[in-house]
């Protein structure tokens, strides 16, 4: 859809685009620029969080923003206007002002409009370095008070409005930094403005954050999940009860309100089928200790996961009518030749199924590298909604929880999902005597729709059977 419309000769307005894939609305996390501040073509404006994730919006005009629409927080339908920027800066202003009799100044001509068609740049697309600067208007210039109030701005605080008689021309750049860096900036005290970025184009890092802290004493705050699980994603964090108060009250919108729908509408549109199966799974464990000291696996996180979501993609490979989808209006089975494997994460903003495109084709260490990528990507909030779009099949680990198993809902559009319990060390017959074991509870959920009992059993039997001998990922491949 189109996002600017021209007003008039001066002003053009943005619009909330639709970031996802038929979104309806997107609430305003958190505006970047300010009335007054000079934005250019391709520079992020704002960060909003739609139903499937959190993006950046970049505006596709140049100009100086004449009015912010919607404060922070505030949910806006797709196609509100949302920032309004004056593209002939001080082009009324001059009539309104009397100035002395002076030489004629020609008038500043229009920037040029953005190419039609231009799409905003999103989130996991990539985004287009920008800088945000205040610009003195026609025959004016800021004085020094006026001068440290725009640059309180652009550090982030709250500054008063001063006026701006002549003195001399302030140009500062805005930090550049991703908005999990900005909270960390923020929630560590430190001025942004002080950093000295590391990252590619002058971007300040996490790690920029940190050397420019003084030394605290460590806070008290819950622990970062372990390095050596990267399949555990972040675990919601509830709102903090005030004191006193008997009840809590969160409002139900973004990723959470989504999650409600889409789980209500599967719960009740698929009928779903859960079976279990219990595993010895030691010499999984055994061969994970080994692809950690293997030199072909370097520089990747080796974990239970991985062995467990290859072992899916080969029974997929085995029992392919498994990988379908129902369609209703048309009334058919539409028979999927690939899996994108959607792995369930927990997030601070709510549960997301983010999944790896085209699993089937990747080797071990490809699809080793691909499920680091997507955790760390779920972890610091930048999963794009591309990368949650199209899933075939998923996987969730409700075991790094502790738990040992469940009954998990399938996500719409898919027709299985396997959760992976706690692997424990339990008393298990082996070759006739009882020994400790490693062992493990998978279910699989499917849509008895698509997939009969003895099409789901196969498929849990072969993951069943390949985690409890893994030289079948060889064998069965």
């Amino acid at each position: 859809m189109t996002t600017m419309t021209e007003t008039s000769a001066r002003f053009r307005e943005f619009k909330m685009p639709d970031v996802g894939e038929g979104l309806t609305e997107a609430e305003i996390l958190k505006w970047y620029v300010q009335p007054g501040d000079t934005v250019t073509d391709g520079q992020v404006v704002c960060e909003v969080e739609t139903a499937k994730a959190a993006v950046e919006l970049p505006i596709p005009f140049d100009g100086v923003v004449h009015e912010l629409r919607f404060p922070e927080g505030t949910t806006v339908d797709v196609g509100q206007v949302i920032i309004a920027v004056d593209v002939v800066p001080g082009g009324g202003e001059a009539a309104a002002e009397p100035v002395a009799p002076a030489v004629a100044e020609p008038e500043p001509a229009a920037e040029p409009e953005a190419p039609k068609g231009r799409q905003p740049v999103l989130v996991g697309y990539g985004v287009a370095e920008s800088s945000t600067k205040r610009r003195a208007r026609k025959g004016t210039e800021p004085p020094a008070a006026a001068a440290a109030a725009i640059q309180g701005e652009l550090n982030g605080h709250t500054t008063t409005a001063v006026p701006a008689p002549a003195a001399t021309v302030v140009s500062e750049s805005r930090p550049l930094a991703k908005p999990p860096v900005r909270k960390l900036a923020k929630d560590l005290g430190i001025d942004l403005a002080t950093v000295t970025p590391t990252g590619p184009g002058g971007i300040i890092t996490r790690e920029d954050v940190h050397a420019a802290a003084t030394p605290v004493p460590a806070p008290t705050a819950a622990p970062a999940a372990p390095a050596a699980a990267p399949e555990a994603v972040a675990v919601p964090v509830a709102a903090a009860p005030v004191p006193g108060a008997r009840e809590t009250r969160i409002p139900v919108k973004g990723v959470r309100k989504a999650i409600a729908q889409a789980m209500v509408g599967s719960a009740f549109t698929a009928p779903h089928v859960t079976e279990f199966v219990t595993v010895d799974v030691t010499r999984t464990m055994k061969l994970v200790a080994e692809l950690k000291e293997d030199k072909d696996m370097a520089g990747v996180r080796v974990n239970p996961l991985l062995i467990i979501a290859k072992a899916l993609l080969v029974a997929i490979r085995r029992n392919p009518e498994v990988n379908a989808a129902w369609d209703e209006a048309n009334q058919e089975i539409v028979q999927k030749h690939y899996v994108n494997l959607g792995i369930a994460a927990a997030t601070p903003r709510g549960l997301i199924v983010p999944n790896i495109k085209d699993a089937h084709d990747k080797t071990l260490p490809q699809l080793a590298a691909a499920l680091g990528e997507l955790v760390s990507t779920a972890r610091e909030g930048k999963t794009s909604p591309a990368a949650m779009a199209g899933g075939t099949v998923t996987i969730t680990n409700v075991g790094v929880f502790g738990v040992d198993t469940g009954t998990p809902i399938l996500n719409p559009g898919e027709s299985a999902i396997l959760a992976v319990g706690a692997i424990k060390l339990q008393p298990w017959v082996h070759k006739g005597k009882v020994k400790p074991r490693q062992v493990t509870t998978l279910a699989l959920s499917f849509d008895h729709r698509l997939v009969d009992g003895e099409l789901g059993s196969k498929v849990l039997a072969d993951v069943a059977a390949i985690l409890e001998q893994p030289k079948r990922l060889i064998t069965w491949a």
